[in-house]
């Protein structure tokens, strides 16, 4: 597959992404609005962050190592599909040992809820453990959805998932809402099932195809889905499976950074967890456009990189065409997701408290609730160029860099911790944004570091993608004080009149911004039409 396939392959896959979570994000905020009239902020912030927090460490531990390791290693000839499946099933065992441990963990260590506002603890526990280990049974399916870019496969997979979910979350709410946490759970497990059935579906259903054998696809029966020894090969490969065990010791750290004021909450009781419910609304409200638009052009693009890039090899012993494309893609998506940054933080200060009173009402739109909106529409920036610069460092990395920035990680990981304790007991939940603010901030630093020394013996400058243009700067000042003079005249315990009022002031400048960035980003305007918008016209794989 050539670079530029590769490429077509990688903004196709990032635009069906970005629907999927579009798709999610708007089904969770419907959901999450709808539950806040049937159940108490107690019981969505065991759900929303004990709980969550339980099953994604339980599969981000058991698996994330596994997928980077494995997205690089197939991109070669020189691995077997059957060592990666081989050593992608070892996630399960691998699964079971963390679902143990974090069960007894949550049960026995931690505060317990108290039963009469929150019922059903202990059992929710053991079946949100259940419901990641059950998910870890389609890994090999989802590596090899990804490595071979069938894009529409995980779209309709998790599409019918999030589906059945909400349906059965909204159906007992309603019905049944002294079941307590057995709701979430059975909703919940319910999801995971439905994703590891429909990659079994369509893989019992694509192997030995025709399809297959025009695609040429490397297992021909349902049996080369099982683990088995090849004839004089090794069980694993040895190479894919110490860049597996690197990128392991480096998720403790990447899980800690990611979740890291979760686990501030659930092991330091720094909030209650009424608070914690309404600090957890906001940040999935304000991570909503970091979620479905950031992680999937991270995801999809990682793979590109990986695939384009020879990992840990000097820019100048690379394919010069290819590091150009590289370079190219990378200034592009810098400034694409620097440009979408900046408008949610400009617009998001000034329209914080109208979303939560919209949103929530006076549960969330009073008190803390709008600032710390705004102090996480100034995160979702940091976020954005993170993303994108990480994704390309981890794809570029060689196996022992890996190894050293996990000493990075750690460092990071140790700060965060004591920043976001120190900060929360002294800013309240606005402490966890800005301890994420500054350890967000040093990582990106690091990446900046890494990519300018990657490039500095070659004509490309990708980072040039972090330089704005003074127009489209000016346009966004203007419209920050334009909005903010606006939400103090007409918002917003004015009435409806008045919100609508301020709304148009915001959809004025924000439409001036849009044909600035039309005007003076024309490679930006270019590379979004032609790379990343989906194409519906054409079949996809």
């Amino acid at each position: 597959m050539s670079s530029q396939d590769v490429l077509k392959k990688a903004t196709t896959l990032a635009s069906y992404n970005v629907l999927l979570q579009v798709m999610f994000r708007v089904l969770t905020f419907l959901l999450n609005a709808f539950t806040l009239r049937f159940v108490s902020k107690e019981l969505i912030g065991v759900v929303n962050v004990r709980l969550t927090l339980l099953y994604s460490t339980l599969v981000f531990l058991s698996r994330e190592a596994f997928r980077r390791a494995c997205l690089s290693g197939v991109t070669g000839s020189s691995h077997s599909w059957a060592q990666v499946i081989n050593l992608l099933w070892l996630t399960l065992p691998l699964g079971v040992v963390w679902a143990a441990l974090l069960v007894c963990v949550w049960l026995w260590l931690l505060e317990v809820p108290d039963p009469q506002g929150v019922p059903h603890y202990g059992s929710a526990v053991v079946l949100f453990a259940l419901s990641g280990v059950q998910e870890l049974l389609a890994e090999p399916l989802w590596v090899l959805a990804q490595a071979h870019m069938f894009v529409r496969l995980k779209v309709v997979a998790e599409s019918l998932a999030m589906v059945a979910k909400c349906s059965v979350t909204v159906v007992l709410v309603v019905l049944a809402p002294e079941w307590g946490l057995y709701i979430f759970s059975a909703a919940h497990l319910l999801y995971t099932g439905s994703l590891v059935l429909c990659y079994a579906v369509y893989f019992i259903k694509f192997l030995g195809s025709e399809e297959a054998a025009k695609k040429s696809f490397p297992l021909h029966k349902v049996g080369d889905l099982l683990p088995s020894r090849a004839d004089g090969e090794p069980l694993v490969d040895r190479t894919l499976a110490r860049l597996t065990w690197s990128f392991f010791k480096q998720s403790f750290l990447k899980q800690i950074l990611t979740e890291g004021e979760r686990y501030v909450m659930t092991f330091l009781n720094v909030l209650s967890f009424g608070d914690q419910g309404v600090y957890d609304i906001i940040n999935n409200l304000g991570s909503m456009v970091a979620r479905f638009i950031f992680l999937p052009i991270e995801e999809s693009f990682y793979i590109f990189f990986a695939k384009v890039l020879m990992r840990g090899c000097d820019v100048r012993r690379q394919k010069q065409e290819e590091v150009a494309m590289a370079a190219e893609v990378l200034e592009c998506l810098l400034k694409l997701v620097l440009v979408i940054g900046l408008v949610i933080t400009v617009f998001g200060y000034s329209f914080s408290h109208l979303a939560l009173d919209i949103y929530g009402g006076t549960l969330l739109s009073s008190g803390a609730g709008p600032g710390l909106l705004r102090c996480y529409s100034g995160y979702v920036l940091l976020l954005a160029i993170n993303g994108v610069t990480e994704c390309f460092v981890f794809a570029a990395m060689s196996q022992e860099e890996v190894d050293k920035y996990n000493l990075v990680m750690l460092a990071l990981s140790v700060s965060f911790l004591f920043l976001s304790y120190m900060l929360t007991w002294w800013a309240g939940a606005v402490g966890f944004i800005l301890a994420n603010c500054l350890n967000m901030g040093l990582r990106i630093l690091h990446s900046l570091l890494y990519i300018h020394r990657y490039f500095q013996a070659s004509p490309w400058k990708p980072l040039r993608g972090l330089q704005p243009s003074p127009l489209l700067l000016l346009a966004l000042g203007v419209s920050g004080v334009l909005t903010a003079l606006s939400e103090g005249v007409f918002c917003c315990d004015r009435g409806w009149t008045m919100r609508f009022v301020h709304a148009s002031v915001g959809a004025a400048c924000l439409l001036g911004v849009f044909v600035v960035v039309l005007q003076t980003e024309s490679r930006l305007v270019q590379f979004v039409r032609t790379q990343l918008l989906p194409r519906y016209t054409k079949k996809g794989t």
